[in-house]
């Protein structure tokens, strides 16, 4: 609802939009400690949880993200923002690309007594090619 409300926003180059959260928030201390051995250690288990939603950020679905956050429970604070800005890409008449820029984890876990946070840089904007290509 309010990705439709504000997606037209997005279209006027004098508005400027700021999403910020950070990302997973793993261990005892959070109570979330979600593991996937097939990664190897654990700090290498949350970059691969954590890059899988960033990807998913970076195509722009709304659905998909919402997917990911049911399935995965990923511990991002700022999980609805990002939902409504990924809505609101959606909305725009302007194509918008994100990437991501920087990932880093506030400690590297290697076992299940640590814990840490894990925090990411994302840039937003206008696809020069001027497509107008909807996302799902």
């Amino acid at each position: 609802m309010y990705g439709q409300l504000l997606g037209k926003y997005l279209d006027d180059p004098k508005n400027f939009f700021v999403v910020s959260t950070d990302f997973c928030h793993w261990g005892s201390k959070y109570k979330y400690t979600y593991y996937d051995e097939n990664h190897g250690a654990i700090h290498k288990s949350i970059e691969a949880l954590d890059r899988m939603g960033m990807e998913i950020i970076e195509v722009g679905s709304p659905n998909a993200f919402s997917q990911y956050m049911q399935e995965y429970k990923n511990t991002i604070c700022g999980r609805h923002p990002i939902s409504v800005f990924l809505h609101m890409l959606k909305h725009c008449s302007m194509k918008v690309k994100v990437k991501f820029t920087r990932y880093d984890q506030s400690s590297q876990c290697n076992g299940m007594e640590d814990n840490s946070v894990s925090y990411c840089c994302a840039v937003a904007k206008v696809d020069p090619s001027g497509e107008d290509e909807k996302r799902e």
